[in-house]
């Protein structure tokens, strides 16, 4: 039997015998793995596509697209999910005027954060070492220690418009926090009445 294109799809020659039903069983075992699979979600890919050949492309009902790899599932494209409000403050510590908020891209590994932090007695944030704020989900902890910008209001005396951020990583005790506590460090005068944590990270 002869084969054409680059996926090799067998077609009968003129001197094959006449069997139709296996010549077209046989073609279409050949076109599949070459068609866009459908799912309806990330769980039903995994129970039905756990054999899938290297190069299958699978897209889900809200449009997210896989492409099968040597290494495993690739995502070539999911929509952009909502901000979730899952970032757990400590005690004296409140949402600000901009929302509290937290969602994931490129397959669960980059993590995003917004929004602002205050204390709730309306003192200034303030301490001569780090400032616990709060936790992010235990799904959402890094493998290492993660750290970024974190800007702050400039009113009062201080004139630092910026501190550190650190998300502690996996594993993580100390006097300061545990795995997943969000750290503020600042040395501007006085301190500050809010901090804004917009940033992200690898969870990887």
């Amino acid at each position: 039997m002869a084969t054409i294109g680059y996926a090799d799809l067998p077609v009968p020659g003129g001197g094959d015998s006449p069997d139709g039903a296996a010549a077209l069983a046989a073609l279409a075992e050949a076109i599949d793995p070459h068609l866009v699979q459908h799912v309806a979600n990330l769980a039903e890919r995994n129970s039905t596509m756990g054999d899938a050949p290297t190069g299958m492309l699978v897209i889900a009902a809200d449009g997210t697209a896989w492409a099968k790899t040597a290494a495993g599932w690739a995502t070539l494209y999911e929509p952009l999910q909502a901000w979730q409000s899952t970032i757990s403050l400590k005690a004296g510590f409140e949402e600000g005027t901009v929302d509290l908020g937290l969602r994931t891209t490129d397959g669960g590994k980059h993590v995003w954060l917004k929004g602002r932090i205050q204390r709730s007695d309306g003192q200034l944030i303030f301490d001569a070492n780090a400032v616990n704020l709060g936790s992010v989900p235990s799904s959402l902890i890094p493998v290492e220690l993660r750290t970024w910008d974190g800007t702050c209001s400039m009113a009062g005396a201080t004139t630092d418009a910026t501190g550190r951020l650190e998300l502690l990583p996996t594993g993580a005790s100390s006097a300061y926090g545990v795995a997943g506590d969000l750290l503020w460090w600042y040395q501007g005068t006085d301190g500050t009445s809010w901090v804004d944590i917009s940033g992200d990270y690898w969870l990887d």
